[in-house]
């Protein structure tokens, strides 16, 4: 068993195999108090593998491990006012702003690029499933050792200034959303409980989210520009086309 800390959240994790104590170096927790614990089966596992398995991918059981873990996490989360957001999350001026988009649509390009456009003011939160959690009327976004291929992640956690949807486009665009279009996207990049009450919670915070968080679509090409736009828009908080 190890103990490690997202979110701030204390978590016993009942681990049978040394990759998940790697993954999480960086997050270990050597306190007594336990907020909750976490284990899979080796049904659980087993599942996965022939998820993966449909869909050409192969990985070791120490690995699909990993992953059941923490999608028990996640499913324990909505419950303490928060949830995992299939996003990448970066830290500009303080803040946090998470894009999300279709897979392979160029969501680290775009990071990238306002890297490129702001040098060192850019830094990771998390590449891939970062936590979001409401805390004192702020939603924040913590890094977690789950951060996709690019490993991507820190263990901080920063306010969330705003999110956005990224869709390539020849021109560079960006709008505000309206609230139900905000729904629509942000209800597509989260785990949902299957049980009733953690579903009631997690949709009661994306309620609260939507208005608290300014949400945003981009179209984009690979420029320096759509940064720029990006960036200039979101931070301000006004629309611009």
């Amino acid at each position: 068993m190890i103990k490690v800390k997202l979110a701030d959240f204390k978590i016993a994790i009942e681990n049978r195999y040394n990759y998940i104590e790697m993954l999480c170096e960086d997050y270990m927790y050597d306190g007594d108090d336990i907020d909750f614990t976490v284990s899979c089966t080796d049904e659980q596992i087993a599942e996965e593998q022939g998820k993966m398995a449909n869909l050409g991918e192969a990985h070791t059981v120490e690995y699909l491990e990993a992953i059941c873990i923490y999608r028990e996490i996640c499913l324990r989360l909505p419950e303490r006012d928060a949830f995992v957001m299939h996003s990448a999350v970066i830290e500009v001026d303080g803040m946090a702003y998470a894009f999300s988009a279709k897979s392979g649509t160029g969501k680290s390009t775009h990071i990238a690029l306002w890297k490129k456009y702001l040098g060192d003011k850019v830094q990771i939160v998390n590449g891939d499933k970062p936590i979001v959690r409401y805390r004192d009327g702020v939603f924040y976004a913590y890094g977690t050792p789950w951060c996709g291929k690019e490993f991507w992640h820190r263990n901080v956690s920063r306010p969330l200034k705003a999110i956005c949807f990224i869709e390539r486009s020849q021109d560079n665009w960006i709008k505000r959303l309206d609230t139900q279009s905000s729904a629509d996207r942000i209800m597509k990049q989260i785990l949902i409980p299957s049980d009733a009450l953690g579903a009631i919670k997690t949709f009661e915070l994306i309620d609260k989210m939507l208005y608290t968080v300014d949400c945003w679509l981009l179209g984009c090409n690979i420029s320096i520009e759509a940064a720029q736009l990006a960036y200039n828009t979101m931070s301000g908080g006004k629309d611009e086309n």
